[in-house]
């Protein structure tokens, strides 16, 4: 034990167990600060008050039992060293809660005042080592993460430059070239391509390592990022002579997700398939609803290839794993792919898995969650358990210029999301999640709590602030609209979730047609600088 007091938390609802271990503690070492509390619930908060050097907890308690003891004590103070003391000579128990992050487990009227002293001793370095050995492999992993940011950083200019010029070669710009001039330099254009590919990868996986990985989830078709992925890998499945099959089932709704995301994730395990399938096999993928789960869609890639072993599906996600046993000509890459993947995944909060058997194909799976518009409006619309007495809608409708989108679209949209975001009132209006951007522009709803006469000064405060954007004028023309939402007359009998899905299905029948960009009426004419100035200070005065 360390010479300074150490302070040991009991938790310990016998009086007599209490008194007992007081004992032995008090026989080992007069130099310990002690306390005692016979309910889990109070040992938690006195962990939040006062975290001690060690915790010797009974595991059968008023208001907690067995391993979930433990696994809530470890949850709220996962560095502090925990000693169970239990009645019960359980092997299983013990190995589980050893193997879980207890350090040790000992049996009520089994030990002395020594063994517990050394037990407790002993919990204390090996908390402490396990601390010092995390803190070196954060500080190792950190370092490797700079280093390969650093180096897949440095990489990209060069590559960049690589595979310029053989593109330029190619293309016949710089003279006519002979058939293996062709073919070398063909050679070097696909490594390049490779080799950017793993430098993304690199800084993917470096991103998600730092906890950097964002997604911006919107209103997406599943159908829609399905059929893209396929589109995409066509021609390399047709090269291999791997059949590509999408099934969707078309009571899927509307998805919460990042359509860029969703695209990378299904590319890599399509791509995956495909590149572990042989001639005549196929690929599929699916998009089907679970009675069990209705709060996601599931979507299924499935292969006909070789399977993953039992001992690799367990490894499979983890980074740079790649199975041994199926490294061939046809698999090049880093390892990281799945873990992107995964990494994803968790950002929608959703999960993913494998099943596999040799021989017989694999299926990977995932979830997203389905798009739910009451629940986003749930906070902005009612107040006080009852609906708000005025709604409004603010549409914002981008188009640009030249179609196909010239520039970077995606910097526009942002641009744009940021100027509307800024003008309007976060614990009062809310920008709803954009469908994905299409080749007619894209459309953002605010849903304002205010009448019609607020929400026209809200659509006129976007309006000026997207006219004074000099980002936006060269590549997009915008119009903004308001009207008034008529809320349900009816709400006798009526309980509060049921009036807000009325509001937003209302709101749904705009956001789910087609995806096609909302017309809303209730433009109204261009105001003076003045007049504007007035309606700013009465909503201001109204809110």
């Amino acid at each position: 034990m360390s010479d300074e007091p150490a302070h040991v938390l009991l938790i310990e609802d016998n009086p007599g167990d209490a008194d007992l271990v007081r004992l032995r503690l008090v026989e080992s070492s007069s130099d310990l600060d002690v306390s005692c509390v016979d309910r889990l619930s109070a040992g938690l908060e006195s962990i939040n008050q006062h975290q001690p050097s060690l915790v010797l907890l009974d595991l059968n308690l008023p208001d907690s039992r067995r391993a979930e003891t433990f696994r809530k004590v470890l949850n709220k103070a996962p560095g502090v060293p925990i000693v169970v003391l239990s009645g019960q000579d359980d092997e299983e128990l013990a190995n589980k809660a050893v193997h879980q992050g207890v350090q040790d487990y000992l049996v009520k009227g089994d030990f002395d005042s020594k063994q517990l002293s050394r037990a407790m001793r002993y919990a204390i370095e090996r908390q402490s080592l396990l601390r010092s050995l995390d803190m070196s492999r954060q500080q190792q992993l950190k370092f490797k993460d700079e280093f390969l940011s650093h180096v897949s950083h440095e990489l990209r200019t060069p590559l960049t430059s690589i595979h310029q010029f053989a593109t330029l070669l190619l293309d016949g710009l710089a003279g006519e070239l002979n058939p293996e001039q062709r073919e070398h330099l063909a050679t070097i254009y696909r490594s390049a391509n490779q080799l950017r590919t793993m430098i993304g990868d690199l800084l993917e996986a470096t991103r998600a390592e730092g906890g950097k990985m964002t997604v911006e989830p919107r209103c997406v078709r599943s159908s829609d990022m399905i059929h893209e992925a396929l589109a995409m890998l066509r021609a390399t499945a047709q090269e291999k002579g791997v059949g590509l099959e999408a099934g969707i089932d078309s009571r899927v709704p509307l998805l919460y997700a990042d359509p860029d995301r969703v695209s990378q994730i299904l590319v890599n395990l399509v791509e995956n398939g495909i590149k572990f399938t042989g001639p005549e096999g196929s690929v599929m993928v699916k998009a089907y609803l679970v009675d069990a789960d209705p709060d996601f869609v599931y979507i299924s890639v499935a292969d006909t290839g070789r399977g993953i072993s039992p001992e690799a599906k367990s490894l499979i996600f983890e980074r740079l794993y790649q199975d041994p046993n199926s490294i061939d000509n046809s698999r090049k890459g880093l390892g990281l792919g799945l873990y992107i993947s995964k990494e994803l995944v968790r950002l929608h909060g959703g999960r993913i898995w494998v099943e596999s058997e040799l021989g017989h194909g694999s299926v990977f799976t995932f979830t997203l969650s389905l798009f739910s518009l009451p629940k986003i409006l749930l906070p902005v619309i009612t107040e006080a358990g009852q609906l708000k007495e005025s709604l409004s809608l603010v549409a914002v409708q981008l188009t640009p210029f030249c179609n196909p989108h010239v520039g970077n679209w995606e910097a526009t949209r942002q641009t744009c999301l940021q100027l509307i975001r800024a003008c309007v009132l976060p614990d009062k209006d809310i920008v709803l999640p954009s469908p994905s951007s299409g080749a007619q522009g894209e459309v953002f709803t605010v849903v304002a709590s205010t009448d019609e006469h607020g929400a026209r000064i809200v659509a006129e405060r976007i309006q000026e602030r997207l006219e004074l954007c000099r980002q936006l004028k060269p590549s997009c023309a915008f119009r903004v609209s308001s009207l008034g939402l008529q809320l349900p007359t009816d709400r006798i009998g009526k309980s509060l979730e049921k009036l807000v899905q009325e509001v937003a299905d209302d709101i749904t029948r705009w956001l789910a047609q087609g995806l096609q960009p909302i017309h809303i009426s209730g433009e109204q004419p261009e105001m003076d600088k003045s007049e504007r100035g007035a309606k700013h200070n009465k909503r201001g005065q109204n809110e």
